[in-house]
């Protein structure tokens, strides 16, 4: 077998690739693979900075801007909502333009936020007009749909826990990123600008390195027929809202924990900077643990586990919030983002081995189960990240709401509390209980032996 057939078109397309064939993938294969995993999380990890920007803009602004904590707590949420939209269009995106193509493309417009953020960035801009320009900076959290859905692709079922996990764990990390930079920037008497203006030159960066050294595949089409397909299956929609618990908390924390020390216990945005960062900065590191330990002992599990930890960090949060200690409250936090991490990396794994055990049900074989399985899992990854993210407006206004309500978060996470109840129940329902992976595993009377779903 020889490796990447290149293209007789131009922009870097490639027409043949088949990294299930595995003297295809040690030919060449898995070279280029990884080469576009690198480039793409670059890509990946400065729109996800710029997602959460406002996570680390709203600690610049103190009473001179007129805004109340409810108001802060209204702007993350718009913004993580745009960003949980576009997900949906930007997994097409791929297809329609390429994977290289539309990295180029969905880096460059992040200049628009960054530069609009730099424009409007002090005392006296309304309010209406900070949501309006969060609202730009929501399109970066499109750039992971299109990158998850680009790498999954690129990968070998074998490789894909770990490369999906590779990939957007270094997608998430442009959030504490953004963080430390913030953190540094506010010790400096520096102010939000400064910090966009260190952003504005490496988007342009990451758009001219994804045109240097990423590559388009042929093979990755447009199916709507697929995404009808994806969007009917109950399975989509099973893993979106395990999803929700994963990575809508991840994001959802990213934007609020700032805050939450600020408002909840008085700490001045410099001391909540120190702090801000270390649980997305775990929490991102982890996600490859999360899709390895998935690809070993099956996603489905880890996920169970990982809900169980979810529910005992959270529990421990409500205690510290009624006893005020922050000591105790800052370290289970950080311990809760570690847990979503991980919970992110086993929860995407599930993904295409969910759609690959149909496949098999199916009595489909080699490259044609492969072939089935990309197909569904690239079209319900897309579904299942932009519902997901959802969860991060839900947290954001959960905190408006306490705050309001009761003047600190408590009562938002004794919400948060029952809904890792309702995952770990949903987790263990369809995939583990005894006689559930073979009922909904089995497709035919004459299926060949399938994974069990406890496996994937």
């Amino acid at each position: 077998m020889t490796g990447p057939a290149p293209t007789r078109r131009s922009g870097r397309w490639i027409e043949r690739w088949d990294p299930e064939d595995e003297a295809f993938w040690q030919a060449g294969g898995e070279r280029v693979a990884r080469r576009n995993l690198w480039f793409s999380v670059l890509s990946e990890h400065i729109g996800f900075s710029v997602w959460t920007l406002w996570s680390v803009l709203v600690l610049f602004m103190g009473p001179e801007y007129g805004l109340t904590p409810a108001d802060k707590f209204l702007l993350t949420s718009v913004v993580t909502l745009v960003g949980a939209v576009v997900r949906v269009p930007y997994t097409f995106a791929v297809a329609l333009f390429g994977g290289r193509n539309w990295t180029i493309i969905s880096a460059s417009m992040l200049l628009v936020p960054a530069v609009a953020a730099f424009a409007v960035m002090e005392p006296g801009t309304s309010f209406s007009t900070f949501l309006l320009v969060g609202m730009l900076a929501g399109i970066g959290g499109g750039n992971f749909a299109s990158s998850m859905t680009n790498i999954n692709a690129f990968f070998p079922l074998r490789k894909k826990g770990w490369a999906l996990g590779l990939n957007a764990g270094g997608g998430n990390i442009g959030v504490p990123v953004i963080q430390l930079i913030a953190l540094a920037i506010i010790g400096a008497g520096g102010g939000p600008r400064v910090l966009l203006g260190i952003y504005i030159p490496l988007i342009v960066v990451a758009a001219v390195l994804a045109a240097s050294f990423m590559d388009n595949l042929a093979s990755v089409k447009n199916d709507t027929g697929a995404a009808k397909d994806a969007a009917r299956d109950a399975h989509t929609w099973i893993m979106a809202f395990l999803y929700i618990g994963t990575f809508g908390s991840f994001i959802g924390y990213s934007f609020a924990f700032g805050q939450v020390l600020t408002n909840q216990f008085g700490r001045t945005p410099l001391q909540a900077a120190y702090l801000t960062f270390i649980g997305p900065l775990l929490g991102s590191l982890i996600r490859p643990v999360g899709g390895w330990l998935a690809d070993r002992y099956g996603g489905a599990r880890i996920t169970l586990y990982n809900y169980v930890a979810m529910a005992a960090a959270t529990g421990l949060l409500v205690f510290a919030g009624m006893r005020k200690s922050l000591p105790l409250f800052v370290p289970v936090f950080v311990v809760l983002f570690v847990l979503s991490g991980l919970g992110n990396g086993s929860t995407y794994k599930m993904i295409p081995g969910i759609f690959q055990a149909k496949a098999v049900a199916k009595g489909l074989e080699g490259e044609e189960a492969a072939a089935y399985g990309r197909r569904l899992s690239g079209a319900a990854m897309g579904l299942i990240g932009a519902v997901g993210a959802l969860g991060g407006v839900g947290i954001n206004l959960a905190f408006r709401q306490s705050f309001l309500s009761y003047g600190s978060g408590t009562g938002a996470f004794v919400t948060f509390l029952a809904f890792y109840g309702a995952c770990f129940v949903v987790t263990w329902a369809v995939y583990l209980r005894r006689g559930a992976g073979e009922a909904h595993a089995t497709a035919s009377a004459d299926a060949k032996p399938q994974l069990s779903y406890a496996e994937v």
